[in-house]
C-alpha cells in the first residue's frame, strides 16, 4: 500500500511539473518575435563565418548579412526546411524552406519559395554584405524561419533551375534563432 502511494505521489509530481512546462512553452509560443539571427560557419573543408540578422519592419523583413571567407562572386543564399547542421556538408538541412509549395525564383517575386534570398557576392577579399527587405519571409507564424537553416552555396543561384537554383555544394551554415 505505501508503495502504490509513493508512486501515485511521484507520478502526481511528475504530471503538475509535466503541465507547468507545456504552461511556460504556451506562453512562449505567444511572444511576438521581432529580431532573430543565424551565426554562420563553414561545412567542412571551406572557411565561411558571418551574422545573418532578421528584423520585422513595416514591409517584411530587414535581412542584414555580413560574411567572410568566401571565394569571389556570386553565392546562392536560402533559407533551408531544417534547423539541423549536423553534417560536415549541410546537407541534414534539407531543402530550400517552401511551406506554400512555390517555385524557385529570385527573391523580390511574389511566387518564389520563402526561403529564396537569392545570391550574396563576395569580393577580392572574400568578404559579402547584403541588406534589403524581404517581403515573404515571416518570423512568427506557420511559415515562421525561426528554426530553419541559412545556408550558402558554393556557386551562383541562377533562379531557373528547379528547385534549387543550381547553386552547387553548400559552403555555410547556421540555425536561425530568436534574438533579444
Amino acid at each position: 500500500m505505501k508503495n502504490r502511494i509513493i508512486i501515485t505521489l511521484v507520478f502526481f509530481f511528475i504530471s503538475t511539473q509535466f503541465l507547468a512546462a507545456q504552461e511556460d512553452y504556451t506562453k512562449h509560443q505567444k511572444i511576438t518575435i521581432k529580431r532573430a539571427i543565424a551565426v554562420i560557419t563553414s561545412t567542412k573543408g571551406n572557411f565561411v563565418r558571418g551574422v545573418v540578422t532578421f528584423e520585422e519592419v513595416d514591409k517584411g523583413i530587414h535581412v542584414i548579412a555580413n560574411l567572410t571567407g568566401l571565394t569571389l562572386g556570386k553565392h546562392g543564399f536560402h533559407i533551408h526546411e531544417f534547423g539541423d547542421i549536423n553534417s560536415d556538408d549541410g546537407n541534414s538541412a534539407g531543402g530550400h524552406f517552401n511551406p506554400m509549395e512555390m517555385p524557385h525564383s529570385m527573391p523580390m517575386n511574389e511566387k518564389r519559395h520563402a526561403g529564396d534570398m537569392g545570391n550574396i557576392e563576395a569580393d577580392e577579399k572574400g568578404n559579402a554584405h547584403l541588406d534589403y527587405i524581404d517581403p515573404v519571409m515571416k518570423l512568427n507564424g506557420e511559415y515562421s524561419i525561426i528554426g530553419h537553416a541559412v545556408i550558402i552555396h558554393a556557386k551562383e543561384d541562377d533562379f531557373k533551375t528547379q528547385p534549387t537554383g543550381n547553386a552547387g555544394a553548400r559552403v555555410g551554415y547556421g540555425v536561425i534563432g530568436i534574438a533579444k
